[in-house]
């Protein structure tokens, strides 16, 4: 059977409990999620949105930015993961609305000082989304996401530097040839999902400014690696495995690295603003 989709396969509690128990093992969401936060300017914050909020990593960030009385909304559409951040992350502040990212005006009073969306606007349909964005947020508010590298095209220099072997990946595939017979689809290099020049459009477009863009690095392990690609919906190789296939050449392939190895994952952060009103 095919993996859970990494767009649509979050909404199952096996999927969530792995994805709570990786954010507790591991740095990558927690770090970016402050990353995003820091570059949100919630210093004086009244209401900030966590856009496709899941199990409340983002939330989590910018509840430890916003003032004691502000208000914090976490948006995402499934159920699931929403269950386990009920249950792990608890404070007055924080309000947990089920319902899809292109719904957000429909659950958002508006004036929101901040959007923040960690690691998953690519998922959504992002005109609209952006759309939804400018209608909640007030004038002169923040909305800050960031992209894959390999959907926004980029590449930090980092992510090659630091190339010691085989990715994780790659070994995945070598595997599961040799022990289940894959055979992999041709290599070819996929056209970006969502480059920059797309995003400035449609924000241009939402009626939404972009005040900055960066690439960054997001550094960890091989072990940390393997950690994320245990979680269902990361899960490899595509085709007609179980998921205990799946996990039977992912410790096979991990077994050929070195897990304290240093990985690098690229990232375009972008910075984007509700204009003010002109007078």
């Amino acid at each position: 059977m095919a993996p859970l989709d990494a767009l649509l396969g979050w909404d199952e509690d096996t999927t969530a409990e792995a994805y709570a128990a990786f954010t507790r093992a591991f740095p990558m969401y927690s770090a970016t999620s402050r990353d995003l936060a820091r570059r949100a300017d919630l210093t004086d914050s009244r209401l900030v949105v966590d856009l496709c909020g899941g199990a409340g990593a983002t939330a989590e960030a910018i509840l430890e930015l916003v003032p004691i009385d502000a208000q914090v909304i976490s948006l995402d559409n499934a159920a699931a993961m929403q269950r386990v951040g009920r249950r792990t992350l608890v404070d007055p502040r924080l309000t947990w609305v089920t319902a899809p990212a292109e719904d957000l005006a429909d659950h958002v009073p508006g004036a929101a000082d901040a959007v923040v969306c960690n690691s998953a606007i690519w998922k959504t349909d992002v005109p609209q989304v952006f759309a939804a964005v400018h209608q909640v947020l007030r004038p002169g508010g923040r909305f800050v996401f960031n992209v894959g590298g390999g959907f926004a095209g980029v590449r930090h220099p980092d992510e090659t530097n630091v190339r010691t072997g085989p990715s994780l990946n790659t070994l995945i595939g070598q595997v599961a040839a040799r022990d289940y017979g894959y055979a992999p689809p041709p290599a070819a290099e996929p056209a970006p999902k969502l480059p920059l020049d797309t995003i400035a459009d449609h924000l241009s477009v939402a009626g939404l400014t972009v005040l900055d863009t960066e690439v960054v690095a997001q550094r960890g392990t091989m072990a940390e690696k393997k950690a994320w690609l245990s979680i269902p919906v990361f899960a490899r190789p595509d085709g007609d495995f179980t998921h205990a296939q799946r996990m039977d050449i992912l410790d096979k392939a991990y077994s050929l690295t070195t897990p304290d190895a240093p990985t690098v994952t690229s990232w375009l952060v972008v910075v984007a603003q509700r204009p003010m009103e002109q007078r």
